[in-house]
């Protein structure tokens, strides 16, 4: 699922723009495609893109009580990874639910495009933390 063509015809919420507002936070290129206004609706979505080989940062979604996130993967192939757990592949259909004050990391296999929507999990005094990069020696070592 590395042809970028073939990829959109079954990204069905779409790419998006260049995810350039939180690129420092990215290995390779990221895409967002916002499916709700946090102006008018309490319940943010969007679709984020990752190009083959592209992930987040480490990071976690801190609250008081309630928050976290959800992931509901939409195309393609990626990788989800708690910190001192094994990564998860994930894939068209998973749904990952990432509970507030988790370190973890998301983003496509080396040899794929991903999308999943992202779902922030309202919640009490809710903020990111971004941490480090997944190094390049964590991430090549990922095998199905």
């Amino acid at each position: 699922m590395n042809d970028k063509n073939e990829f959109s015809k079954i990204n069905v919420f779409g790419l998006g723009q260049p995810n350039d507002a939180f690129a420092k936070y990215f290995t390779g290129q990221s895409y967002l495609n916002p499916l709700t206004d946090p102006k008018t609706c309490s319940l943010f979505l969007a679709n984020v893109t990752f190009e083959p080989g592209c992930r987040n940062n480490w990071h976690i979604h801190h609250a008081k009580s309630g928050g976290g996130q959800l992931l509901i993967c939409t195309a393609g192939y990626g990788w989800y990874q708690e910190e001192g757990k094994e990564a998860v592949s994930l894939e068209p259909g998973k749904v990952i639910v990432i509970p507030a004050n988790v370190k973890h990391w998301h983003g496509a296999k080396k040899d794929s495009w991903f999308s999943h929507i992202a779902i922030e999990v309202p919640g009490k005094e809710t903020s990111n933390e971004w941490c480090e990069a997944v190094s390049d020696d964590e991430y090549e070592k990922l095998e199905d």
